[in-house]
């Protein structure tokens, strides 16, 4: 089976793309195994710039097909932070639990109607020479909540509420987040330049 790279160190994000993209013939490969892979320095300005970043780097380093994708939550009550910021917001990379408790700090002294939020993803195809074939953006709406709910997810899930639902996307199941998700929406446009591109 041909080999898609996933331009990730993340655990969960790995098992989010396989989970949403795993009904197709591939084999995935991520970068956990690969330490000769230099970390990308994700020095974008948006979340589009840092995708394409990623993709080009472990697409030339690998010599593999590779999908990358940067995400984040956009609160426009904090002037649209986290954003490109999310995964390190409280100064260390991936640490959600400090994440998490610097954004309940700054959600505080907003009022309910100023607490809207959305993620992003954007997703980015690359070809073995780094050259970049495809792009797909997903988004989705909720509203923060002021004290963690729930176990799934990653990241900002807890605190993140689907309205229509009246659950955090940490309380959903993966098959629901995955039919609403901002990562999942990115990637099923990505599917058929995935399809496409691997031959598939």
């Amino acid at each position: 089976m041909m080999l898609l790279m996933l331009g990730t160190r993340n655990r969960k994000k790995r098992e989010e793309i396989v989970e949403i993209l795993g009904d197709l013939p591939i084999t995935f490969g991520d970068l956990t195994d690969r330490p000769d892979v230099p970390e990308i320095e994700e020095t974008g300005t948006t979340f589009e710039a840092n995708a394409r970043l990623k993709a080009e780097g472990v697409a030339r380093a690998t010599g593999a097909w590779t999908l990358a994708e940067d995400s984040g939550l956009v609160v426009p009550g904090l002037n649209g932070r986290p954003g490109v910021q999310s995964a390190r917001y409280a100064g260390r990379q991936g640490d959600d639990a400090a994440n998490n408790a610097r954004l309940v700090a700054e959600l505080a002294p907003l009022p309910p109607d100023r607490r809207s939020a959305y993620y992003v993803c954007v997703a980015v195809l690359a070809n073995p020479g780094g050259e970049l074939l495809a792009l797909g953006e997903g988004r989705c709406h909720g509203v923060m909540i002021a004290k963690p709910r729930g176990t799934g997810g990653f990241g900002y899930d807890p605190l993140f509420l689907i309205p229509e639902f009246h659950k955090t996307f940490g309380e959903l199941s993966a098959r629901v987040k995955h039919a609403l998700s901002h990562r999942a929406r990115a990637l099923e446009r990505m599917r058929p330049a995935v399809r496409a591109a691997l031959g598939i």
